[in-house]
């Protein structure tokens, strides 16, 4: 493929969507060589040809993302060279105000405190094992309190994919909870699962927590180039998305250990994407007495539950929050495989997805109920490592 004819027909071919037409799009490129001439010559002629200016590199899929439509006949001319697809909304995976209260100042706080949901999952017992030292965890999310004294010893520089050359500071919440769970250093009051890990946040969620496809691509990317151990995932979407699939397994191949919500609708029977590929470890929640959460999904390809309701973690301006939703139940996941990674180094996303399989009790359910994946339990995950 000729990259500079190519990159001038997109250029003529982009035009703006029309009304209630979709408006953003990924474009695979199907030879890896056509991409990486096609990227460097966008760069070259971004400012002769100014359509190209939404244009975004995604190498890790060899795609771009851009805002506008294609003509047809760009498309007919390239067909089986490229594959267009919509870059898909996002959500994070967290339902404040459904039975949690309001955020909690730092002094009305009982101080020190280990949160329910982690001694559930009995964590405490196996902190003479391993508090996860030096173990790299990408959080891709809205952000995270930088000044929160909890996680100030925890946090890594990051970057903010929506205000880029800033810190990815949190106007949301939803990363700080999803952090504290993670890492919590206990400095002030609260401890998470894994206090000595290194949390790496990728701010993608903008302070509503939207993103789009695009954006955890491009955190996805990140993450594999900065040598993330693992990616917490606490977001999701109902439609499906190749080009999603397609950074999972090149973050897989490159050995990081994938962990993301199953999504918060009720659902029997489905699961959200990206917890719906097999290649991620897919969480669903319990509740506090052990039961599957009403509000979370269910189904085959469920991997584990964990706690997801009334979970207390930290929250932005040196807060705590209590919230519900399999975002919650996620990052506990992820801590708990932060601490195998450092009594493990080395282990794969393979592995990883066994031990979680080996290491967990079973759900309280009805008699004749679905039978589902058990309950999140880290003695048994550190029983499975010694054996």
């Amino acid at each position: 493929m000729e990259a500079v004819a190519f990159v001038k027909m997109l250029h003529q071919a982009l035009t703006r969507p029309k009304r209630r037409e979709p408006d953003r799009h990924i474009l695979r490129v199907a030879n890896a060589a056509d991409y990486y001439r096609i990227a460097k010559t966008i760069q070259e002629t971004k400012s002769v040809f100014r359509r190209l200016a939404s244009v975004r590199p995604l190498p890790l899929i060899h795609a771009f993302s851009y805002k506008g439509v294609l003509n047809p006949a760009f498309l007919r001319r390239f067909a089986g060279l490229v594959t267009i697809e919509d870059d898909v909304a996002v959500s994070v995976h967290a339902l404040p105000g459904h039975g949690a209260g309001s955020p909690v100042s730092p002094g009305r706080v009982k101080r020190p405190f280990v949160p329910s949901g982690i001694r559930t999952v009995r964590v405490p017992a196996v902190w003479k094992h391993s508090l996860g030292d030096r173990v790299k965890i990408g959080v891709i999310d809205t952000g995270v309190d930088y000044n929160h004294p909890d996680l100030q010893p925890a946090l890594s520089r990051g970057i903010n994919l929506v205000h880029p050359r800033t810190l990815p500071y949190d106007d949301n919440g939803h990363g700080t909870h999803i952090a504290g769970t993670i890492a919590a250093a206990g400095r002030y009051a609260m401890t998470g699962i894994a206090p000595h890990a290194v949390l790496l946040p990728v701010k993608a969620f903008d302070h509503e927590g939207s993103a789009y496809v695009s954006d955890i691509i491009k955190g996805i990317d990140w993450c594999v180039h900065q040598g993330v151990h693992i990616i917490n995932m606490s977001f999701g979407m109902k439609q499906r998305s190749d080009s999603m699939l397609e950074a999972v397994r090149n973050a897989k191949r490159s050995g990081v250990i994938i962990v993301a919500s199953s999504g918060n609708d009720g659902r029997r029977g489905f699961i959200d994407y990206p917890a719906r590929f097999p290649q991620t470890i897919s969480v669903g929640a319990i509740d506090a007495k052990g039961a599957i959460a009403p509000f979370s999904n269910r189904g085959k390809r469920i991997d584990v539950f964990a706690p997801g309701e009334k979970v207390m973690s930290t929250w932005p301006k040196g807060r705590y929050h209590e919230m519900n939703g399999t975002s919650m139940a996620t990052a506990h996941v992820t801590g708990v495989l932060a601490l195998a990674m450092a009594a493990r180094p080395g282990l794969t996303p393979m592995q990883a997805k066994r031990l979680i399989a080996a290491a967990q009790v079973p759900l309280k359910l009805p008699k004749k109920a679905t039978r589902y994946p058990g309950r999140l339990d880290a003695v048994r995950a550190f029983r499975h490592l010694k054996g």
